[in-house]
């Protein structure tokens, strides 16, 4: 019987991850790169075990199967899958592979994704560099990536991405040092806030200026309940989608984050 991966296992390995742009460019932009790539790591794993059950239960009939995955909450198009990307890493146009499969995700569930990726470019120069370094750092991050099995039955707990997410938010927060107020407060600040409002079942919630909806979770959490209503705003464009992307990986799909 296979070790599940523990919260503190799925931090070191997408923390690692980082070191692919460390140094290299501020984290206030790195961040948006590496939290992307795991949204998109996490959302190709789950399908990919969804498709398993789907075809052990249909017995392999590959319509059922499709009509299957329809269902689930995120249609992956087969260029837009985390394993797609990592078989093309050494294409020379790797950045806009990854943009046109970005471009196709959203496109394939434009109800929930519509907007969230316009903020973030794998194939800029001027952040990412020339074309040849710029392949050598994307190509580090899939494979960096390719090593975490991000499967719902290899996780010890429902809440281990959503919480990596959170984790790797807290540590590029005190990376970018006095910048990071504009995306995240401190947990501790959060959790004292969640606990001051005083939730309750029902409650409908709003964070007007939500950054990437950690207070908002907390106070979810705090309730303890999928009973309530989570809303936000959000001016800064790729914080916003952060933000969109941390309800979904917290399996808050309902959440209204608007920009």
């Amino acid at each position: 019987m296979s070790t599940k991966l523990t919260q503190s296992q799925i931090n070191n390995l997408v923390w690692k991850a980082c070191d692919t742009f460390r140094g290299t460019i501020d984290a206030t932009q790195y961040k948006d790169y590496i939290l992307t790539m795991l949204f998109i790591k996490y959302i190709t794993d789950v399908n990919k075990e969804k498709k398993e059950e789907y075809t052990k239960k249909y017995k392999g009939d590959k319509t059922r199967i499709e009509r299957a995955l329809k269902h689930e909450r995120f249609k992956v198009p087969a260029n837009s899958t985390f394993d797609f990307l990592f078989e093309n890493r050494n294409a020379d146009n790797l950045g806009e592979l990854i943009n046109i499969g970005l471009e196709d995700l959203e496109e394939a569930n434009r109800s929930k994704l519509e907007k969230v990726f316009r903020n973030i470019d794998y194939n800029s120069e001027a952040n990412l560099g020339q074309t040849k370094d710029r392949n050598r750092r994307l190509k580090n991050l899939l494979t960096d990536f390719s090593a975490v099995d991000l499967r719902p039955s290899n996780l010890e707990g429902n809440d281990v991405i959503g919480d990596a997410y959170e984790y790797l938010i807290a540590n590029f927060a005190s990376d970018a040092g006095k910048k990071a107020g504009e995306f995240y407060t401190p947990s501790e600040v959060s959790t004292l806030l969640a606990k001051l409002v005083e939730p309750k079942d029902g409650d409908r919630i709003c964070d007007p200026t939500c950054g990437s909806g950690s207070l908002l979770l907390k106070v979810a959490k705090e309730i303890g309940s999928k009973n309530l209503s989570l809303n936000g705003q959000e001016v800064n464009g790729s914080t916003w989608a952060l933000a969109r992307m941390n309800m979904f990986l917290h399996e808050m799909d309902n959440a209204t984050i608007e920009w």
